[in-house]
């Protein structure tokens, strides 16, 4: 596990974009994991400007979405697939047919979420996954006492976590109270992790994801368990960590710094 810590937002976008440019040029036919929420807005900012001034080449791409809240139509301003539409496909050249964004209208969730498992094997699994942390600990909508072995399916939200969403919606009411996702174990399976967090809200998830045992409670902290994950913080998400010294000292002395 690597931490990056940043001064600011930017930096942190920043970083997270070359490692991403970095996977597709590597590899062209890239299956990129993508989440949604304010944290990889930066992220989604600098992959559109790469791709419109030093031609990042998103044709062969392929992406699988985290999460989507039941009952919302695409089109609907809250909407996980108007989100990724308005901020990162209709600004690159991927193909709409490789987007994958689960279905929250689907007449058939079990049905579906294990189609969606079994596109993610047939398109050769995630080769790099981006997640963010909810403020109580979790990744995608894997809320606390999620299985760590949990895989794509319909998960009813946290009290936390609606409240955390409700600043989208005109009130709290409005916010659904299911969504599908991928479980932990989904994304546990994906090659290379990449989680980003920022502010002083998310200091507290981030350390006990971190630094604290692995548990349920704190979905995050499953990640402990994958071979290559990478944190990218700013200061203030990184400020409740014991060992942050020791970090930034591993980060100062990286012979490759991302």
């Amino acid at each position: 596990m690597e931490i990056i810590v940043k001064d600011t937002v930017e930096e942190m976008s920043q970083v997270a974009a070359r490692i991403v440019a970095r996977t597709l040029n590597a590899k062209p036919n890239a299956v990129l994991g993508l989440a949604t929420g304010s944290t990889p807005l930066g992220l989604y900012k600098e992959l559109v400007r790469m791709h419109r001034e030093d031609g990042l080449d998103f044709s062969q791409v392929t992406t699988f979405n985290l999460d989507e809240y039941v009952g919302l139509k695409q089109k609907h301003p809250q909407s996980y697939h108007y989100f990724m539409d308005e901020n990162l496909f209709k600004h690159i050249n991927i193909p709409k047919q490789n987007i994958y964004i689960p279905s929250g209208t689907t007449d058939n969730y079990e049905a579906f979420c294990a189609w969606y498992e079994r596109r993610i094997c047939e398109c050769g699994g995630i080769d790099l996954q981006v997640l963010g942390i909810g403020s109580d600990g979790h990744i995608a909508f894997n809320e606390p006492s999620s299985s760590l072995g949990s895989r794509t399916r319909i998960k009813t939200l946290a009290k936390q976590t609606i409240d955390d969403n409700a600043r989208f919606f005109a009130s709290p009411e409005e916010v659904p109270i299911y969504a599908i996702t991928m479980g932990v174990g989904t994304i546990l399976e994906a090659d290379r992790i990449i989680l980003l967090a920022h502010g002083k809200n998310k200091a507290d998830a981030v350390a006990k994801a971190i630094e604290g045992p692995v548990t349920s409670v704190i979905t995050a902290s499953a990640l402990q368990l994958h071979r290559d994950v990478m944190y990218i913080v700013d200061r203030e998400a990184a400020s409740s960590l014991d060992m942050l010294e020791y970090y930034e000292w591993i980060q100062d002395n990286m012979v490759h710094a991302p």
